[in-house]
């Protein structure tokens, strides 16, 4: 491939600077969809192409989902892209971290390509006219406040997987919800990719970690503390039921009155609606609190009954 055949960005020195593509770049930043589909062309061939789409500001759980694909794929593409589509008024859109620069310097080693599209190449004519709809598991738990949230993700995700091409996408477990629609619109839509789910990262203490973590404060960061101990005491409790376990749940959340519970429910993984009171078998609890200003979600998976 020659060097001039890709307008891209080379990463030196764990910067992002202009440049044009060699065969002896370590990492390919791409900012347009032909620059990406040129470097990958020179890459694609044979080999396993694997997607880790993020919205960027990365942390160790994203690069544990870059990682797995590298183990089951030959090149791996990460794709950074603040979606306006999936944040609705008044959420962080404006102050949600951009640290391109970063997370480029964090990519180098780990991934091949990286896609860093702005919004106008998404969305050149303005927000598309044709979305993908969440169908009725979009509008519950996260979807109840964030009307259209879903919608918004599963268009740009199909948009990336359209653009790409990948034979596998990676995705973490921790918005266990927005990976339930993911699955379901791979399988409904017949997209030509394979989905592999990571297990959620977590903080040393339990605290999964989340680019909005950043914003929390270390009273907020410890107080937050509570969502995953509360799943804990949940899963402990689930052999005598649903009912239990939610109780059990709920009664730690409120230990701490700065963590304020926007949701807690236990959901069928096949359907994702909620378990009847006399449910037995697998199951996953959700949990979605507000922390200072900072929402913050979580989920395990449950036993129900014995």
């Amino acid at each position: 491939m020659a060097p001039e055949a890709v307008s891209a960005r080379a990463v030196t020195a764990g910067s992002v600077t202009a440049d044009s593509v060699t065969a002896d770049s370590p990492i390919v930043v791409a900012t347009t969809i032909d620059a990406l589909h040129a470097a990958l062309d020179g890459r694609r061939r044979d080999r396993r192409v694997a997607l880790v789409p993020t919205l960027g500001a990365l942390h160790a759980g994203h690069l544990s989902l870059v990682r797995r694909a590298a183990r089951i794929a030959d090149v791996v593409v990460v794709s950074i892209f603040v979606n306006p589509l999936q944040f609705g008024p008044g959420e962080d859109l404006d102050r949600y971290p951009r640290t391109l620069e970063t997370d480029v310097a964090m990519l180098a080693g780990e991934a091949d390509l990286v896609f860093a599209p702005s919004v106008a190449q998404m969305y050149p004519d303005g927000p598309t006219a044709t979305r993908v709809s969440a169908g009725a598991v979009g509008a519950l738990y996260e979807g109840v406040t964030r009307s259209g949230h879903f919608d918004g993700m599963l268009t740009v995700v199909a948009k990336l997987m359209n653009i790409v091409r990948p034979q596998v996408t990676v995705f973490g477990q921790k918005d266990a919800q927005q990976l339930f629609l993911v699955e379901q619109m791979v399988r409904d839509l017949n997209l030509p990719t394979v989905l592999d789910v990571v297990p959620t990262v977590r903080e040393a203490d339990g605290l999964a970690l989340s680019s909005r973590n950043r914003y929390l404060n270390a009273g907020e960061h410890a107080a937050a503390l509570v969502l995953s101990a509360a799943l804990v005491e949940a899963s402990a409790a689930a052999a005598e039921g649903t009912d239990a376990a939610l109780s059990v749940a709920r009664a730690r959340v409120a230990s701490r009155p700065a963590v304020k519970l926007d949701y807690l429910v236990v959901v069928d993984p096949e359907t994702f609606l909620s378990v009847a009171d006399d449910y037995r078998g697998q199951a996953r609890m959700l949990i979605a609190a507000r922390v200072g200003t900072t929402h913050l979600i979580d989920n395990a998976s449950l036993m129900i009954g014995s």
